[in-house]
């Protein structure tokens, strides 16, 4: 049987319409910034301590939009799966800088995403999730 891990992931969109997408430390795909839950927390408070840790991005949770609970292949540890809650951040023209184990951070535009090497859980289901929260605006 898999592993299953429990994470929260942040869909951070730039006025611009860039999404932030990170790497972490000695691996190849690219995934929103995030992490797992700590016993006993809950998603919000999971990601909000990890994205002040991961890109020194301090927010308050009612900044934090649900955009969805998804679950795929874990990107960085073979034979298990992550169970996500994503929220969508929306931000200013903000810089931000790696910092923990995060090595690199692109700005990309959602649908340029795909040139580069993505998590499964972004790939398959986040960038999906707002692509058709976009048609449903329209």
């Amino acid at each position: 049987m898999m592993a299953t891990i429990r994470i929260a992931a942040a869909f951070v969109l730039r006025e611009d319409g860039e999404t932030l997408l990170v790497r972490k430390r000695g691996t190849r795909a690219f995934m929103q910034p995030g992490g797992k839950l700590e016993p006993g927390e809950d998603a919000r408070s999971a990601l909000l301590r990890e994205i002040e840790e991961e890109i020194g991005l301090a927010l308050t949770s009612d900044r934090l939009v649900p955009l969805g609970h998804f679950e795929a292949d874990a990107a960085n540890e073979p034979g298990s799966r992550v169970v996500a809650d994503v929220f969508r951040i929306d931000v200013a023209m903000l810089k931000v800088t790696p910092a923990a184990e995060i090595e690199e951070i692109v700005w990309i535009l959602p649908e340029q995403a795909e040139a580069l090497d993505l998590a499964p859980l972004t790939r398959d289901h986040i960038l999906p999730a707002y692509r058709a929260s976009l048609v449903a605006a329209s």
